[in-house]
């Protein structure tokens, strides 16, 4: 059994990682993957493995820091810090997985699971041993260093199921044409009638085998903290760039550096409050329900909902802090090569995804209501 033992407390390999995760920005951009070598160096050092049970030699450690840990990775590039929050977070999958399957897939230290929704049709036709699969999913991200693909077949009266593919079984279509978050490699991928054994398929609507308190936070949760903290990395980033461009750029026609003008220190304040408030609640809301699932092991509908808003409020709120900045930086902001540039891109693309949609504020002023909530929790 695989155990990471380098030493290294997890947010220490994040700071390590994080440095030459930095360097290589430029070509994780570029080339709309991590590197090889490094997507190696994340695995080698167990970042993929931090919210894996320990029972498959995960080290299944403590929500708050891994949290740190995503915020310390998306500040030096936003698309690494969101392909280990999404390879992370999947993991976690593994709790419902069948002991066997478990075994085969996540006891390997080099797993990566990618997965995404279906597009379109998806079929899973029964047949002697197993299923034939077809259809397409998008959305994949990370795919091009994963090692599995999980492709999800739900609806038609029968129970969500997964059905766990070595990547070399799938077809990936490049269809990540995009401007922000390029570096996550979000690929569809697709099958036609593929053979998937049986033992190799689970379902999605049966109670977590493992025990651990992490397990009891629903995983559409712990993705919505989780990018909630690579929006508020990839912010700081974006505003810390901002600051020091302030400190010595000058205004054309102007004398005085941009720092020495009232309106930019105005900016810069309420930019700061914005993004020390969005972490505030993000890291408040998910340190209260943590110590309450770590005694009581459940979750209310209460802290469903705290964590629901706090990471959509990162999210949002971490936009307007880029927004901010953006603008502060006047035309040198608008050129390629310019951090903030793929800072703005990347905080834009975090927005629309599903963890960012301004309608998880409907859900939670229904509950702060009284009513029922209808939306994602």
């Amino acid at each position: 059994m695989y155990t990471y033992n380098g030493g290294q407390t997890p947010r220490a390999r994040a700071e390590s990682i994080a440095v030459k995760i930095a360097a290589a920005a430029d070509d994780i951009d570029a080339e709309r993957e991590l590197p090889a070598a490094l997507a190696d160096e994340m695995k080698a050092l167990g970042l993929f493995r931090l919210l894996v049970p320990r029972s498959v030699g995960g080290e299944e450690m403590d929500w708050l820091e891994y949290l740190d840990a995503v915020r310390t990775i998306a500040y030096a590039d936003a698309s690494a810090g969101w392909c280990f929050n999404q390879g992370s977070v999947f993991a976690t999958t593994c709790c419902r997985a069948p002991e066997a399957l478990a075994e085969e897939v996540w006891s390997d230290p080099r797993t990566v699971v990618a997965n995404g929704p279906p597009q379109g049709s998806v079929q899973a036709t029964p047949t002697a041993g197993g299923y034939l699969l077809s259809g397409q999913w998008m959305f994949s991200s990370g795919c091009r260093h994963a090692n599995w693909m999980a492709a999800l077949v739900a609806g038609h009266g029968q129970p969500p199921r997964l059905h766990l593919l070595p990547r070399e079984d799938v077809e990936l279509v490049d269809v990540w044409h995009v401007k922000g978050l390029r570096g996550t490699g979000s690929f569809s991928f697709r099958t036609r009638d593929r053979f998937v054994p049986e033992a190799r398929t689970m379902r999605l609507d049966v109670p977590p085998r493992e025990p651990g308190p992490i397990y009891v936070i629903p995983q559409g949760l712990l993705f919505a903290c989780g990018f909630g903290c690579v929006a508020l990395g990839n912010a700081r980033a974006g505003l810390d760039a901002t600051i020091e461009l302030c400190s010595d750029k000058r205004p054309r026609f102007g004398s005085r550096p941009l720092c020495e003008e009232p309106v930019i220190q105005q900016q810069i304040g309420r930019a700061e409050a914005l993004w020390q408030a969005a972490k505030a609640l993000l890291f408040e809301a998910a340190g209260e329900v943590w110590r309450s699932v770590q005694e009581k092991g459940r979750i209310s509908m209460g802290e469903r909902i705290q964590l629901r808003m706090a990471g959509t409020h990162a999210i949002r709120q971490s936009a307007d802090v880029v927004d901010l900045a953006y603008n502060l930086s006047g035309s040198t902001a608008i050129f390629a090569d310019r951090a903030i540039q793929r800072r703005f891109q990347d905080a834009h693309v975090i927005t629309q995804q599903v963890q960012g949609r301004e309608s998880h504020y409907e859900t939670a002023g229904q509950y702060f209501l009284g009513l029922t909530p209808r939306g994602v929790i």
